[in-house]
């Protein structure tokens, strides 16, 4: 086993929406902690990416190209491994990372796992790259030689205003619910997550071999359209999407993330917990609504339109 001392402690991998939010906190952590703190990215010169006053480096590698061997050897020189590589990654991806984490002799492992609790949620979703998620679960509570920590934070609180998901349309005034009115989703924006995981990592006695609930906010869908309305000051059209005609949808073009997501999110299991119940909450740690989200974005807005 290597030593302590011979071993950089942490790396952080992908600098994106997700990871350049949880290094804004985390490397100042680090650096007060006196901790190195690594950055790994699929090109330095692209990724805009910095270790800021921090003691660490960036680390260039592309996942993709990278045998298993070759991460082993480079996670190997880690503690802990921090990783905010998503989706876009590819399928596969986030399987191959774990299996590296584990073979490499990394103390702490932190997967991409900031969605919703996909052991509510089960096998066999509309969305099929969330068993692989499942699967990297399986693999890191069938193992004791490295501790492992889930972040569940739901849906990026900006997704679920995103035109191209479809549930809110604030040009048209339209909130579309997925399943039923009283159907719930977890939100939580990249900033809140990125602080509290950073809080998270540096909690002492650490967590380990667990999973940790955040929340922004746990909002029905009824309650949506009732934020949207006080927000744009006028009312909104109201429409159900129901189980049976996302899933209809979806069969007509069972390749469509964005009919995959919108199938997945109608269920309403595992894509929203009680916030009370959270991290963040028990911390009594503040963190950004759905409400106070959308009236910052529209301020935002109509600020850059009077400029």
């Amino acid at each position: 086993m290597t030593s302590q001392k011979q071993r950089s402690p942490m790396l952080v991998i992908g600098a994106g929406e997700l990871g350049g939010a949880v290094l804004r906190y985390m490397v100042p952590r680090a650096a007060v902690a006196g901790v190195g703190l690594d950055i790994l990215v699929r090109s330095k010169s692209g990724s805009g990416a910095s270790v800021g006053q921090g003691n660490g480096e960036l680390v260039e590698c592309d996942l993709a190209t990278a045998s298993e061997a070759e991460l082993t050897a480079l996670f190997g020189r880690y503690d802990t491994v921090v990783s905010c590589l998503g989706f876009a990654a590819g399928p596969g991806t986030q399987l191959k990372l774990a299996r590296v984490a584990l073979a490499s002799d990394v103390r702490r492992y932190y997967p991409w796992q900031f969605g919703v609790d996909y052991d509510v949620l089960g096998r066999g979703s509309p969305q099929p790259l969330f068993d692989e998620q499942l699967d990297v679960r399986d693999l890191l509570r069938n193992q004791t030689a490295m501790r492992w920590v889930i972040v569940s934070v739901g849906m990026f609180t900006s997704f679920l205003f995103e035109p191209s998901f479809g549930v809110v349309d604030l040009r048209e005034g339209v909130v579309r619910a997925l399943g039923g009115w009283d159907n719930a989703v977890t939100v939580t924006t990249p900033e809140d997550i990125g602080r509290l995981t950073t809080e998270i990592v540096f909690t002492d006695p650490e967590f380990a071999d667990e999973v940790v609930h955040l929340a922004g906010d746990t909002i029905t869908y009824g309650r949506l359209a009732d934020v949207v309305e006080q927000a744009l000051g006028r009312p909104v059209r109201r429409e159900v999407l129901s189980i049976s005609k996302l899933m209809a949808a979806l069969a007509q073009a069972p390749d469509d993330t964005m009919r995959r997501y919108r199938a997945v999110f109608a269920l309403g299991r595992g894509t929203w917990w009680d916030k009370e119940q959270t991290f963040n909450a028990r911390r009594e740690i503040a963190t950004t609504d759905a409400a106070t989200w959308l009236r910052n974005q529209l301020a935002g807005e109509r600020q850059g339109a009077r400029a």
